[in-house]
């Protein structure tokens, strides 16, 4: 089979082809035949050398990239009680976090980035790191949830996000697409930032409730606060990290939520001020991605719901380079897949 590999922290061409053997299941293991991979915003770092606790690139180089793959079961080991074969299947992010709190070990286990990923025609993983597809998605729609998607379910779980709460939403990426649809889902109002007038027409014609260009207001949470009777978001779906943080705290309302998401702007040693969180006493957390229990509670609310996830553009196997350079380039609304020849 072809897999693609890192070959080492050095950029973009690192990104290789390669021929290797087809994997065998062990007793515990499912093995699948891929039918989509999309990308995330944590896969542009891995060419580069990874970040903390997903660098298995530089310190034990080959790394096969990406964390999100669905498919099509083709053998199960002896012990498989799970899958059987012809089942159509998506990974979970942490190949061993089932359900609790994440720990030490389980967050050694993220795939394409702390241990090998999925960007391979066939991938083999213990049974536990499995997830059944909706019936309502197609392969290139399922591959776009196993990491945006369950991590904007984790935010709202932890929230909780409950009806007529109002949640603010930066950018349109993965995530906060994802967030939006399960904003409006759950019945709580939407406001949305994006620097495309274009991308905030899209996502109104989603449900949006209010839109901001933040390149035309750059004191955007002023708006927020306008756009809220000066009370304030219930939720604030963060991704843009030192960036964007002191913003969103002065967005959130009093004993508001503010989920971390992302570190797509700033400087990662820039130290926004922490006080309005003191002062307002907003809860700041930490999401990172989530469980497969949180992956399969999605997947029932897609099932009741008719989610269906939005693709941006697709991409040949044999063009994934293509597709990381696409997403690098900003310009999409959505998820970006990369799909296996019919």
């Amino acid at each position: 089979m072809i897999t693609y590999h890192l070959k080492g922290p050095g950029g973009l061409a690192s990104l290789q082809p390669i021929v290797v053997d087809d994997p065998s299941p062990g007793s515990d293991d499912v093995v699948i035949q891929s039918r989509a991979w999309s990308l995330n915003y944590r896969d542009l770092a891995m060419p580069s050398g990874g970040y903390v606790r997903n660098d298995k690139i530089k310190h034990s180089p080959p790394l096969v990239p990406l964390s999100d793959v669905a498919g099509q079961v083709v053998a199960v080991g002896s012990g498989v009680t799970r899958f059987r074969v012809g089942d159509r299947v998506m990974a979970s992010f942490f190949r061993d976090w089932v359900d609790g709190d994440l720990d030490h070990e389980q967050i050694g286990s993220a795939l394409g980035g702390a241990i090998d990923g999925v960007l391979s025609e066939k991938v083999c993983l213990p049974q536990r790191a499995w997830v059944q597809t909706p019936a309502n998605l197609t392969d290139v729609q399922a591959a776009t949830l196993p990491c945006a998607a369950v991590t904007a379910w984790h935010a709202f779980e932890l929230g909780p996000l409950r009806m007529g709460q109002t949640v603010l939403l930066l950018g349109t990426g993965g995530v906060s697409i994802f967030a939006l649809q399960l904003a409006k889902i759950a019945g709580a109002k939407v406001i949305i930032t994006s620097s495309s007038d274009e991308k905030l027409a899209r996502a109104k014609s989603m449900g949006a409730d209010e839109t901001i260009n933040y390149r035309d207001i750059p004191d955007w949470d002023k708006r927020v606060r306008e756009l809220t009777d000066d009370v304030g978001v219930d939720h604030v779906i963060e991704v843009g990290g030192a960036g964007t943080l002191e913003k969103s705290l002065r967005s959130a309302r009093v004993s508001g939520t503010i989920s971390l998401i992302g570190i797509l702007s700033g400087r990662v040693d820039q130290n926004p001020s922490m006080l309005p969180a003191l002062f307002n006493r907003i809860t700041v957390r930490g999401i990172y991605v989530g469980s497969r229990r949180m992956f399969e509670d999605l997947c029932r609310s897609i099932d009741v719901n008719g989610l269906v996830p939005v693709v941006d553009r697709t991409f040949a196997f044999e063009d994934a380079r293509a597709a990381y350079e696409y997403l690098q380039s900003g310009k999409h609304f959505g998820k970006v897949v990369i799909e296996a020849p019919k």
